[in-house]
Protein backbone atom coordinates (compact mmCIF):
# COMPACT_ATOMS: atom_id res chain seq x y z
CA UNK A 1 0.00 0.00 0.00
CA UNK A 2 2.76 2.43 0.90
CA UNK A 3 5.53 0.93 -1.23
CA UNK A 4 7.38 3.33 -3.45
CA UNK A 5 8.04 2.64 -7.12
CA UNK A 6 10.95 0.42 -7.98
CA UNK A 7 14.22 2.02 -8.94
CA UNK A 8 14.48 4.07 -5.74
CA UNK A 9 17.53 5.39 -3.95
CA UNK A 10 20.66 3.30 -3.45
CA UNK A 11 21.68 4.14 0.10
CA UNK A 12 24.98 4.05 1.93
CA UNK A 13 24.26 3.79 5.65
CA UNK A 14 26.55 5.39 8.22
CA UNK A 15 26.61 4.69 11.95
CA UNK A 16 29.39 5.71 14.31
CA UNK A 17 29.83 4.37 17.81
CA UNK A 18 29.93 7.40 20.09
CA UNK A 19 29.62 5.34 23.25
CA UNK A 20 25.94 4.32 23.01
CA UNK A 21 24.92 0.76 23.83
CA UNK A 22 23.35 -1.78 21.44
CA UNK A 23 25.12 -0.69 18.26
CA UNK A 24 23.97 -3.77 16.32
CA UNK A 25 20.33 -3.16 17.22
CA UNK A 26 20.61 0.50 16.29
CA UNK A 27 22.08 -0.43 12.92
CA UNK A 28 19.32 -2.99 12.31
CA UNK A 29 16.76 -0.29 13.05
CA UNK A 30 18.48 2.06 10.58
CA UNK A 31 18.22 -0.62 7.89
CA UNK A 32 14.47 -0.90 8.56
CA UNK A 33 14.07 2.88 8.46
CA UNK A 34 15.89 3.08 5.13
CA UNK A 35 13.79 0.26 3.72
CA UNK A 36 10.59 1.92 4.97
CA UNK A 37 11.63 5.07 3.10
CA UNK A 38 11.98 3.06 -0.11
CA UNK A 39 15.78 2.90 -0.24
CA UNK A 40 17.98 -0.09 -1.07
CA UNK A 41 20.98 -0.46 1.22
CA UNK A 42 24.10 -1.01 -0.88
CA UNK A 43 26.82 -0.37 1.72
CA UNK A 44 27.23 0.17 5.46
CA UNK A 45 29.94 2.35 7.00
CA UNK A 46 30.67 1.94 10.73
CA UNK A 47 33.36 3.25 13.03
CA UNK A 48 34.08 4.63 16.47
CA UNK A 49 34.77 8.15 17.63
CA UNK A 50 35.11 9.92 20.95
CA UNK A 51 32.97 12.79 19.68
CA UNK A 52 31.56 13.99 16.34
CA UNK A 53 33.79 15.96 14.01
CA UNK A 54 32.55 19.59 14.00
CA UNK A 55 32.84 19.90 10.22
CA UNK A 56 31.73 16.54 8.83
CA UNK A 57 30.65 14.53 11.90
CA UNK A 58 32.65 11.50 10.74
CA UNK A 59 36.14 12.79 10.05
CA UNK A 60 38.17 12.84 6.83
CA UNK A 61 39.04 9.13 6.71
CA UNK A 62 35.43 8.02 7.02
CA UNK A 63 34.26 10.63 4.53
CA UNK A 64 36.74 9.22 2.00
CA UNK A 65 35.39 5.73 2.74
CA UNK A 66 31.83 6.95 2.10
CA UNK A 67 32.91 8.54 -1.18
CA UNK A 68 34.49 5.27 -2.35
CA UNK A 69 31.39 3.31 -1.37
CA UNK A 70 29.14 5.72 -3.25
CA UNK A 71 31.33 5.44 -6.34
CA UNK A 72 31.76 1.66 -6.26
CA UNK A 73 28.14 0.87 -5.38
CA UNK A 74 26.58 3.72 -7.36
CA UNK A 75 25.07 5.12 -4.19
CA UNK A 76 22.70 8.06 -4.63
CA UNK A 77 22.19 9.01 -0.98
CA UNK A 78 24.16 8.70 2.26
CA UNK A 79 22.00 8.17 5.35
CA UNK A 80 23.40 8.92 8.80
CA UNK A 81 21.92 7.28 11.89
CA UNK A 82 22.66 10.54 13.71
CA UNK A 83 21.41 14.10 13.76
CA UNK A 84 23.60 16.37 11.64
CA UNK A 85 23.95 20.12 11.94
CA UNK A 86 23.17 22.16 8.81
CA UNK A 87 26.87 22.91 8.38
CA UNK A 88 27.86 19.23 8.68
CA UNK A 89 25.22 18.21 6.16
CA UNK A 90 26.33 20.95 3.75
CA UNK A 91 30.03 20.02 4.05
CA UNK A 92 29.30 16.32 3.55
CA UNK A 93 27.25 16.95 0.41
CA UNK A 94 30.07 19.03 -1.04
CA UNK A 95 32.64 16.31 -0.27
CA UNK A 96 30.52 13.36 -1.40
CA UNK A 97 28.73 15.02 -4.32
CA UNK A 98 25.46 13.32 -3.41
CA UNK A 99 22.53 13.83 -1.08
CA UNK A 100 23.14 13.40 2.64
CA UNK A 101 20.21 12.61 4.94
CA UNK A 102 20.33 12.49 8.73
CA UNK A 103 18.10 10.47 11.06
CA UNK A 104 15.61 13.30 11.56
CA UNK A 105 15.16 13.89 7.82
CA UNK A 106 14.78 10.15 7.24
CA UNK A 107 11.99 9.81 9.81
CA UNK A 108 10.27 12.92 8.46
CA UNK A 109 10.40 11.40 4.98
CA UNK A 110 8.75 8.20 6.19
CA UNK A 111 6.05 10.18 7.98
CA UNK A 112 5.37 12.14 4.79
CA UNK A 113 5.04 8.84 2.94
CA UNK A 114 2.61 7.40 5.49
CA UNK A 115 0.33 10.39 6.13
CA UNK A 116 -3.12 9.86 4.68
CA UNK A 117 -5.54 12.04 6.64
CA UNK A 118 -5.78 15.81 6.19
CA UNK A 119 -4.58 16.41 9.74
CA UNK A 120 -1.72 13.95 9.40
CA UNK A 121 -0.46 15.69 6.28
CA UNK A 122 -0.65 19.09 7.98
CA UNK A 123 1.32 17.80 10.97
CA UNK A 124 4.03 16.26 8.81
CA UNK A 125 4.36 19.41 6.69
CA UNK A 126 4.69 21.53 9.82
CA UNK A 127 7.46 19.28 11.15
CA UNK A 128 9.25 19.36 7.80
CA UNK A 129 9.10 23.16 7.64
CA UNK A 130 10.49 23.48 11.15
CA UNK A 131 13.36 21.22 10.17
CA UNK A 132 13.88 22.99 6.85
CA UNK A 133 14.02 26.44 8.46
CA UNK A 134 17.50 25.73 9.83
CA UNK A 135 18.75 24.53 6.45
CA UNK A 136 17.47 27.14 4.02
CA UNK A 137 20.95 28.51 3.42
CA UNK A 138 21.90 25.27 1.62
CA UNK A 139 19.89 26.17 -1.45
CA UNK A 140 20.54 29.88 -1.56
CA UNK A 141 24.24 30.42 -0.85
CA UNK A 142 24.66 32.13 -4.21
CA UNK A 143 21.87 34.63 -3.41
CA UNK A 144 22.79 35.70 0.08
CA UNK A 145 23.77 39.10 -1.28
CA UNK A 146 21.46 40.70 -3.83
CA UNK A 147 23.64 41.98 -6.69
CA UNK A 148 22.83 45.15 -8.56
CA UNK A 149 22.34 45.50 -12.27
CA UNK A 150 19.57 45.40 -14.84
CA UNK A 151 16.99 42.80 -13.92
CA UNK A 152 18.58 42.18 -10.52
CA UNK A 153 17.46 45.23 -8.59
CA UNK A 154 14.95 44.14 -5.98
CA UNK A 155 13.02 45.60 -3.07
CA UNK A 156 16.01 45.20 -0.79
CA UNK A 157 15.17 41.63 0.26
CA UNK A 158 17.47 38.75 -0.57
CA UNK A 159 16.10 35.47 -1.92
CA UNK A 160 16.97 33.78 1.38
CA UNK A 161 15.01 36.36 3.35
CA UNK A 162 12.05 36.01 0.98
CA UNK A 163 12.10 32.26 1.37
CA UNK A 164 12.20 32.50 5.16
CA UNK A 165 9.30 34.94 5.16
CA UNK A 166 7.17 32.69 2.95
CA UNK A 167 8.07 29.70 5.08
CA UNK A 168 7.09 31.59 8.24
CA UNK A 169 3.72 32.49 6.73
CA UNK A 170 3.08 28.85 5.82
CA UNK A 171 3.99 27.71 9.34
CA UNK A 172 1.48 30.17 10.83
CA UNK A 173 -1.24 28.91 8.48
CA UNK A 174 -0.56 25.28 9.39
CA UNK A 175 -0.59 26.04 13.12
CA UNK A 176 -3.96 27.80 12.82
CA UNK A 177 -5.49 24.85 10.95
CA UNK A 178 -4.14 22.37 13.49
CA UNK A 179 -5.48 24.51 16.34
CA UNK A 180 -8.93 24.36 14.75
CA UNK A 181 -8.73 20.57 14.48
CA UNK A 182 -7.53 20.40 18.09
CA UNK A 183 -10.54 22.42 19.25
CA UNK A 184 -12.87 20.10 17.35
CA UNK A 185 -11.24 17.10 19.00
CA UNK A 186 -11.61 18.80 22.38
CA UNK A 187 -15.36 19.20 21.84
CA UNK A 188 -15.68 15.48 21.09
CA UNK A 189 -13.56 14.64 24.12
CA UNK A 190 -15.74 16.74 26.43
CA UNK A 191 -18.83 15.06 25.00
CA UNK A 192 -17.36 11.69 25.96
CA UNK A 193 -16.66 13.00 29.45
CA UNK A 194 -20.29 14.10 29.81
CA UNK A 195 -21.34 10.59 28.84
CA UNK A 196 -18.79 9.14 31.29
CA UNK A 197 -17.14 7.15 28.48
CA UNK A 198 -13.68 5.86 29.46
CA UNK A 199 -10.90 6.28 26.91
CA UNK A 200 -8.02 3.93 26.12
CA UNK A 201 -4.99 4.77 23.98
CA UNK A 202 -2.65 2.19 22.49
CA UNK A 203 0.95 3.36 22.66
CA UNK A 204 4.24 1.63 22.05
CA UNK A 205 7.37 1.41 19.95
CA UNK A 206 6.88 1.41 16.20
CA UNK A 207 6.13 -2.04 14.77
CA UNK A 208 5.20 -3.47 18.19
CA UNK A 209 1.82 -4.63 16.86
CA UNK A 210 -0.47 -1.82 18.05
CA UNK A 211 -2.60 -1.68 14.92
CA UNK A 212 -2.94 -5.47 14.78
CA UNK A 213 -4.12 -5.47 18.39
CA UNK A 214 -6.42 -2.51 17.72
CA UNK A 215 -8.03 -4.35 14.80
CA UNK A 216 -8.38 -7.52 16.84
CA UNK A 217 -10.20 -5.64 19.62
CA UNK A 218 -12.37 -3.31 17.56
CA UNK A 219 -12.48 -4.85 14.05
CA UNK A 220 -11.56 -1.41 12.77
CA UNK A 221 -9.68 -2.58 9.68
CA UNK A 222 -6.80 -0.14 10.24
CA UNK A 223 -3.74 -0.66 8.07
CA UNK A 224 -1.25 -2.99 9.77
CA UNK A 225 2.04 -4.19 8.33
CA UNK A 226 5.45 -5.43 9.42
CA UNK A 227 7.15 -2.10 8.81
CA UNK A 228 8.13 0.97 10.78
CA UNK A 229 5.46 3.66 11.15
CA UNK A 230 2.80 1.70 9.28
CA UNK A 231 0.27 3.72 11.29
CA UNK A 232 0.54 7.48 11.35
CA UNK A 233 -3.01 8.81 11.62
CA UNK A 234 -4.84 8.32 14.91
CA UNK A 235 -7.94 6.13 14.66
CA UNK A 236 -10.63 5.89 17.36
CA UNK A 237 -13.34 3.25 17.67
CA UNK A 238 -15.88 2.13 20.24
CA UNK A 239 -15.05 -1.04 22.13
CA UNK A 240 -17.77 -2.85 24.08
CA UNK A 241 -16.49 -4.54 27.23
CA UNK A 242 -19.81 -5.69 28.69
CA UNK A 243 -21.20 -4.91 32.13
CA UNK A 244 -20.43 -2.96 34.20
CA UNK A 245 -18.19 -0.90 31.89
CA UNK A 246 -20.17 -0.89 28.66
CA UNK A 247 -18.57 1.06 25.79
CA UNK A 248 -15.12 2.60 25.89
CA UNK A 249 -13.30 4.61 23.20
CA UNK A 250 -10.05 3.01 22.03
CA UNK A 251 -7.49 4.99 19.99
CA UNK A 252 -4.63 3.65 17.90
CA UNK A 253 -1.74 6.14 17.82
CA UNK A 254 1.51 6.63 15.95
CA UNK A 255 4.37 4.46 17.09
CA UNK A 256 7.29 5.98 18.95
CA UNK A 257 10.99 5.49 18.32
CA UNK A 258 14.22 6.32 20.11
CA UNK A 259 15.56 9.80 19.45
CA UNK A 260 12.20 10.89 18.04
CA UNK A 261 12.75 14.34 16.48
CA UNK A 262 11.48 17.16 18.67
CA UNK A 263 9.90 18.80 15.63
CA UNK A 264 7.73 15.73 15.15
CA UNK A 265 6.63 15.64 18.78
CA UNK A 266 5.73 19.33 18.61
CA UNK A 267 3.85 19.00 15.31
CA UNK A 268 1.87 15.99 16.54
CA UNK A 269 0.98 17.61 19.86
CA UNK A 270 -2.70 17.89 18.92
CA UNK A 271 -2.93 14.20 18.03
CA UNK A 272 -1.02 13.16 21.14
CA UNK A 273 -3.60 14.94 23.29
CA UNK A 274 -5.57 11.71 22.97
CA UNK A 275 -2.74 9.97 24.80
CA UNK A 276 -2.32 12.61 27.48
CA UNK A 277 -6.07 12.71 28.26
CA UNK A 278 -6.68 8.95 28.18
CA UNK A 279 -7.90 7.08 31.27
CA UNK A 280 -5.61 4.12 30.52
CA UNK A 281 -2.66 3.50 28.23
CA UNK A 282 -2.13 0.08 26.70
CA UNK A 283 1.64 0.02 26.32
CA UNK A 284 2.13 -2.58 23.59
CA UNK A 285 5.57 -4.22 23.68
CA UNK A 286 7.16 -6.48 21.07
CA UNK A 287 8.17 -9.29 23.42
CA UNK A 288 10.13 -10.98 20.61
CA UNK A 289 12.48 -8.02 20.21
CA UNK A 290 15.88 -8.31 21.92
CA UNK A 291 15.72 -4.52 22.30
CA UNK A 292 12.39 -4.50 24.15
CA UNK A 293 13.68 -3.00 27.41
CA UNK A 294 15.27 -0.08 25.58
CA UNK A 295 12.11 0.32 23.50
CA UNK A 296 10.00 0.53 26.66
CA UNK A 297 12.33 3.24 28.00
CA UNK A 298 12.13 5.15 24.70
CA UNK A 299 8.31 5.11 24.79
CA UNK A 300 8.26 6.27 28.40
CA UNK A 301 10.62 9.12 27.53
CA UNK A 302 8.25 10.33 24.79
CA UNK A 303 5.27 9.99 27.15
CA UNK A 304 7.12 12.12 29.67
CA UNK A 305 7.87 14.67 27.00
CA UNK A 306 4.17 15.11 26.15
CA UNK A 307 3.05 15.20 29.78
CA UNK A 308 1.52 11.71 29.84
CA UNK A 309 3.91 10.05 32.29
CA UNK A 310 1.27 9.95 35.05
CA UNK A 311 -1.46 8.31 32.97
CA UNK A 312 -2.02 4.72 34.25
CA UNK A 313 -0.38 2.08 32.06
CA UNK A 314 -1.05 -1.55 31.35
CA UNK A 315 1.83 -3.42 29.72
CA UNK A 316 0.69 -5.66 26.85
CA UNK A 317 3.38 -8.27 26.11
CA UNK A 318 2.58 -8.93 22.43
CA UNK A 319 3.81 -11.58 19.97
CA UNK A 320 3.88 -14.55 22.36
CA UNK A 321 3.21 -16.69 19.26
CA UNK A 322 6.75 -15.81 18.17
CA UNK A 323 8.44 -16.32 21.54
CA UNK A 324 6.53 -19.50 22.42
CA UNK A 325 5.35 -18.10 25.76
CA UNK A 326 1.86 -18.81 27.09
CA UNK A 327 -0.84 -16.17 27.17
CA UNK A 328 -1.46 -15.04 30.72
CA UNK A 329 -1.67 -12.30 33.33
CA UNK A 330 0.95 -11.05 35.77
CA UNK A 331 0.04 -9.15 38.95
CA UNK A 332 2.14 -6.95 41.19
CA UNK A 333 2.65 -7.36 44.93
CA UNK A 334 -0.68 -5.63 45.62
CA UNK A 335 -2.59 -7.99 43.33
CA UNK A 336 -3.08 -5.37 40.59
CA UNK A 337 -2.68 -6.60 37.02
CA UNK A 338 0.48 -5.04 35.57
CA UNK A 339 1.05 -7.14 32.45
CA UNK A 340 -0.93 -9.20 29.97
CA UNK A 341 0.77 -11.68 27.64
CA UNK A 342 -1.00 -12.23 24.33
CA UNK A 343 -0.73 -12.53 20.57
CA UNK A 344 -2.67 -9.95 18.62
CA UNK A 345 -2.12 -11.94 15.43
CA UNK A 346 -3.37 -15.32 16.64
CA UNK A 347 -5.88 -13.96 19.16
CA UNK A 348 -4.42 -15.88 22.10
CA UNK A 349 -4.97 -13.92 25.31
CA UNK A 350 -7.40 -11.34 23.90
CA UNK A 351 -10.09 -12.54 26.31
CA UNK A 352 -7.65 -11.99 29.18
CA UNK A 353 -7.02 -8.44 27.99
CA UNK A 354 -10.75 -7.70 27.90
CA UNK A 355 -11.13 -9.04 31.44
CA UNK A 356 -8.20 -6.94 32.54
CA UNK A 357 -9.68 -3.79 31.02
CA UNK A 358 -12.92 -4.38 32.89
CA UNK A 359 -10.99 -4.87 36.13
CA UNK A 360 -8.70 -1.87 35.65
CA UNK A 361 -11.33 0.58 34.43
CA UNK A 362 -13.84 -0.53 37.01
CA UNK A 363 -11.46 -0.22 39.95
CA UNK A 364 -8.95 2.43 38.89
CA UNK A 365 -9.87 5.91 40.14
CA UNK A 366 -8.58 7.28 36.81
CA UNK A 367 -11.05 5.06 34.97
CA UNK A 368 -14.83 5.13 35.12
CA UNK A 369 -14.97 6.87 38.50
CA UNK A 370 -12.67 9.59 37.17
CA UNK A 371 -14.84 10.13 34.11
CA UNK A 372 -18.01 10.32 36.20
CA UNK A 373 -16.38 12.86 38.51
CA UNK A 374 -15.53 15.00 35.50
CA UNK A 375 -19.10 14.73 34.35
CA UNK A 376 -20.60 15.88 37.66
CA UNK A 377 -18.08 18.59 38.56
CA UNK A 378 -17.44 20.13 35.16
CA UNK A 379 -20.79 19.71 33.44
CA UNK A 380 -21.87 23.31 34.07
CA UNK A 381 -18.58 24.63 32.73
CA UNK A 382 -18.59 22.72 29.45
CA UNK A 383 -19.53 24.63 26.29
CA UNK A 384 -22.74 23.64 24.56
Amino acid sequence: MFDRPTGGDRAVLVQLDLGEADQDLRLAELRLLASSAGAETVAVITGRRQSPDPATFAGKGKVDEMARACQEQEGSVVIFNHMLSPAQQRNLERALQCRVVDRTSLILDIFALRARSHEGKLQVELAQLHHLSTRLVRGWTHLERQKGGIGLRGPGETQLETDRRLLGNRVKTLKLRLQQLSRQRGVRRRARERRATPTISLVGYTNAGKSTLFNALTRAGSYAADQLFATLDTTSRKLYLGDPIGNVVASDTVGFIRDLPHTLVAAFEATLEEVRDADLLLHVVDSASPDRDQQIDAVNQVLKGIGAEDVPQLIVWNKVDVTGADAGIERDACGKIRLVRLSARSGAGLDLLRQTLVERLGADPMGVEHAMTLMTTNNDQLPI
